[in-house]
């Protein structure tokens, strides 16, 4: 890891220095990119053209204003499907929302609700984001009222390890499963969740819904290699504004998606910060990233796991120096034995760490439980990642 972040770190300079807000206050460190992205200035250039030049509303005027932003969108829906590695772009289709909330929503009410019949079966996961559980439960009770009776099962998850179980959930699959949501990387314990290995426990025929709102943006994508059927993503965690999501729908199992009510006006300013984001993303390199923050998610990993104070969520096994488990995603998440989260929040704040420390709106029996997010992008360095551990070094 540490060669990793030798090899890394001039290119990290250049683009960290491209983060007006993070070059602006060197004496913090922004360390909430799960919750949301800090925007390089190319982002806030897109933003900035598109305002003072052609700035107005898609599909509704014929002046060229007008013409511009619809291109503009319909030149998004293409980057999206690029960026996702689109294995069939003439059969898919992109959906813009305010984010990866709205999107899963959409999927379930908008979709999945007239695909069920009584009987089915659908598998979601209870540990993961609230918004990946309560779309899917509120399709059932919405079918409930109708006579329609759906048994949602649990995806299950490995003891100890924080990531799925595909040997149970393939035991667990039967003639009357019809729908599988799961996460690409986890939003607390920062695993990649190993989604390919859903389709081989499932078989060919069952759609995917992932929720990709922790990944997209912080790793390479490809829709092709994990063979799932709905991409959800939120913007403003991929360096876009706020606002800001999308649906890849791939349309080859189950019915077209086509999201219901009346589409109203788009936002087509957060559109045009999302494709601008796409582009910095790809000249960046998405596996250099990955690797960049995998490495100082590690480096925070293996000094917290040298604190008696602290524990480290997640899986375990991965916390020694030089594990060959998979390592943290660019997410860290943690508590004091002592110290309440909310209140070690603040302490970090005022040695000018700005974290998350909550239930991260985790849904199931972690809910109620509070932690410590470091949540990691291109713009921190080892220096930050040091002078932390220094840090909670003295408040053991």
């Amino acid at each position: 890891m540490a060669d990793a972040l030798e090899e890394l770190r001039s290119w990290q300079r250049r683009l960290r220095a491209q983060f007006p807000i993070i070059v602006a206050d060197p004496a913090l460190a922004y360390l909430d990119s799960a919750a949301t992205a800090q925007k390089p200035q190319a982002v806030l250039d897109a933003v900035q053209h598109y305002l003072t030049t052609s700035n107005a509303n898609a599909g509704r005027g014929s002046y060229p204003w007008a013409n511009a932003t619809t291109a503009l969108v319909e030149r998004a829906r293409d980057r999206v499907k690029t960026f996702l590695r689109d294995p069939e772009p003439d059969r898919s289709s992109v959906h813009f929302t305010s984010g990866s909330s709205e999107g899963l929503r959409t999927v379930a009410r908008d979709w999945l609700a007239g695909l069920l019949t009584d009987g089915d079966e659908i598998v979601v996961p209870f540990a993961d984001h609230e918004a990946n559980l309560a779309p899917w439960l509120e399709v059932r009770e919405l079918l409930a009222r109708q006579g329609v009776k759906v048994l949602v099962r649990e995806l299950p998850y490995q003891e100890g390890s924080g990531d799925y179980d595909p040997a149970a959930l393939a035991a667990s699959v039967g003639p009357r499963t019809r729908f599988v949501a799961a996460t690409h990387v986890h939003h607390v314990y920062g695993a990649d969740m190993n989604v390919h290995r859903i389709r081989e426990a499932v078989g060919p025929d069952v759609p995917i819904c992932l929720d990709a709102a922790q990944s997209i943006g912080h790793l390479p994508f490809s829709a092709d290699r994990l063979d799932v059927d709905f991409v959800v993503f939120s913007g403003h965690k991929a360096l876009a504004l706020p606002g800001t999501g999308a649906v890849w729908a791939r349309g080859r199992r189950g019915p077209q998606f086509r999201p219901g009510g009346w589409a109203g006006t788009p936002n087509t300013v957060g559109i045009a910060s999302l494709a601008a984001a796409l582009d910095w993303l790809d000249a960046a390199g998405t596996e250099r990233i990955e690797a960049w923050t995998v490495a100082l998610a590690a480096r925070l990993t293996d000094g917290l796991s040298r604190m008696g104070a602290y524990e480290v969520l997640g899986c375990r096994s991965s916390l020694a120096a030089g594990s060959q488990v998979q390592r943290r995603r660019s997410i860290v998440a943690f508590r004091h034995r002592e110290i309440e989260s909310r209140d070690l929040g603040f302490v970090l704040y005022s040695h000018g760490f700005m974290v998350r420390s909550d239930g991260h709106c985790q849904a199931g029996a972690g809910a109620g439980d509070g932690s410590v997010r470091v949540s990691l992008h291109v713009h921190n360095t080892c220096e930050e990642i040091e002078k932390l551990l220094t840090t909670l070094t003295t408040l053991q």
